[in-house]
């Protein structure tokens, strides 16, 4: 799927359409993708600042579906780990990018070339509108080619 039509696609997807997650970019080689929390009333924790669910989900996909456009068929690809550090409250719209370059690409191809599992870490911040991280995010994936070699 080209990535216009699935940011189309999942920005209708109900956890993150009535949560106010809006997927705003993602590049045409599926390298890079950026995401927007907006804060409403309905998606306010007690203290009016961002829900920490929310956080999480509008980070949640991007790195294995990034991994896996990137490496292409040939691959498994699943999250395996993720952890969320919040570091002060969201007061205000939230954003986050999460890229992939070629050189981590190429990386994950010669590590998986004997195909061995590899386990790969990534890592979001989340930033409010100036700018401030409000919470850090690490997704851990399992990546494997689906033709393993025979010993």
């Amino acid at each position: 799927m080209r990535p216009a039509a699935f940011r189309r696609l999942i920005n209708l997807w109900p956890p993150f359409l009535f949560n106010g997650i809006t997927v705003m970019d993602i590049a045409q080689d599926w390298s890079a993708v950026a995401v927007r929390l907006r804060l409403r009333r309905w998606n306010r924790n007690y203290f009016g600042t961002h829900f920490g669910g929310n956080l999480f989900a509008m980070t949640d996909p991007f790195w294995a579906l990034i991994a896996f456009h990137r490496l292409g068929a040939g691959y498994i690809v699943w999250d395996r780990a993720a952890s969320i550090e919040f570091l002060t409250p969201g007061r205000s719209d939230v954003y986050a990018k999460f890229a992939m370059d070629a050189e981590t690409v190429d990386g994950i191809r010669a590590q998986a070339a004997a195909g061995a599992k590899v386990l790969q870490w990534f890592e979001t911040d989340v930033s409010d509108e100036r700018g401030e991280v409000i919470a850090r995010v690490r997704k851990q994936l399992y990546i494997r080619r689906k033709d393993r070699p025979t010993q």
